[in-house]
């Protein structure tokens, strides 16, 4: 309990933004978005109005049984609030920094109502020294998700794990991380298999770091990098081995993705592939890397994403160069076989095909990658 003592002190004073995220469409009608706080990306709490409730929810973890029955296995008390306004200055770190997630949420939720539901929040880890997977997994884990199936990715050189929401005993109904609570996926990079000379980089700023492992969600509430800012020089060395490496030293622990839950709309745009026709319409580029549907083997789970914006980035020796930051993605889940004959009004998420597969997933993480953001920029 005691990183979780740290972790709320430090939180006590200080204060998340309430303010609106509006991004006016000129091809829909024009409407203001209200997800969580858009925040000065220096300090996501400023002129905020986040208190501290005393009051404690219950929430339940939940899994299925054979049949999908919902089985209560673990409890945790602690404020759903708080929590709550914890995903929201991390998603408004994520929202300040790239415009086009933020443009697309304006665009969907124009179309479409007022409810819009993540599928599930991702980030990245350098999986050395303790920065890896459960670094930022214990703030998840403290407030009842539950880790689920590992994935592997031999070619890039990556591990990731899954985690599975509590079943709150609150009702929201609302968007974003007002909504359901999100499935968390986290990857980290097998520091130890690259060459000596990118895990010497690495182990340089995480051994700077040092305690920073302890406040990883804290440091993706701020969108603050835990270690110093590297050279220019080490981060082309990373990204010549990998691109994931060079990705997470700029970017650290902020959430390189949300996922909206198409099959969660409201319009026809529930259909991830009337969805993506309706975003490329609309002029943005989504991820091409084997195809624009990323299709599991079993059919059931569909994904797809745009391309990563890029920010610029002062590294230490004076030079500013464009970094790639974070993307968008969408995710359908269709309903699992034993449950096709339910009638629509009464399917639940649990009836649907949960999980992540790893031919999709690897498809996806090419959203930061060079060949993908050369494509954009042509």
């Amino acid at each position: 309990m005691s990183s979780i003592i740290k972790f709320h002190s430090s939180m006590l004073s200080l204060h998340s933004s309430s303010s609106t995220c509006s991004l006016k469409s000129s091809v829909l009608p024009k409407k203001s978005l209200s997800f969580s706080s858009c925040c000065h990306f220096n300090n996501p709490f400023r002129n905020s109005n986040f208190v501290m409730e005393n009051q404690s929810f219950s929430v339940l973890s939940a899994s299925k049984s054979q049949d999908g029955a919902v089985i209560q296995d673990s409890s945790f008390q602690g404020s759903e609030s708080f929590f709550r306004s914890v995903l929201a200055s991390m998603e408004a770190v994520y929202l300040n920094k790239n415009p086009t997630a933020k443009a697309i949420l304006e665009l969907v939720h124009s179309a479409d109502g007022d409810q819009i539901c993540y599928d599930h929040f991702a980030f990245r880890t350098f999986g050395v020294n303790g920065h890896g997977v459960d670094s930022m997994s214990k703030f998840f884990l403290d407030f009842g998700y539950k880790r689920r199936e590992e994935l592997r990715f031999p070619a890039k050189k990556l591990k990731a794990f899954w985690f599975s929401p509590p079943k709150v005993s609150t009702s929201y109904r609302g968007s974003g991380v007002n909504g359901p609570l999100p499935r968390i996926f986290i990857s980290e990079l097998l520091v130890d298999q690259l060459s000596p000379e990118a895990q010497d980089v690495i182990k340089k700023y995480t051994d700077i770091s040092r305690c920073g492992k302890e406040y990883a969600a804290l440091a993706s509430a701020f969108g603050s990098l835990t270690w110093e800012k590297p050279s220019y020089s080490e981060f082309q060395q990373l990204a010549r081995e990998s691109e994931y490496a060079a990705w997470t030293l700029v970017n650290g622990y902020v959430l390189n993705h949300v996922t909206i839950s198409t099959h969660r709309l409201r319009s026809n745009l529930r259909s991830i592939r009337i969805l993506n026709q309706f975003i490329e319409e609309n002029g943005f580029n989504l991820n091409s890397e084997g195809g624009i549907l990323k299709v599991s083997p079993d059919s059931l789970l569909l994904q797809s994403s745009t391309v990563a914006d890029s920010t610029s980035f002062e590294f230490s020796d004076g030079i500013t160069e464009a970094v790639p930051c974070s993307y968008i993605e969408f995710a359908e889940r269709l309903v699992l076989p034993q449950y096709k004959d339910l009638p629509t009004q009464e399917v639940e998420e649990f009836h649907r095909r949960d999980g992540f597969e790893v031919g999709n997933a690897d498809k996806i993480f090419e959203s930061t990658s060079k060949d993908q953001l050369t494509r954009r920029a042509a």
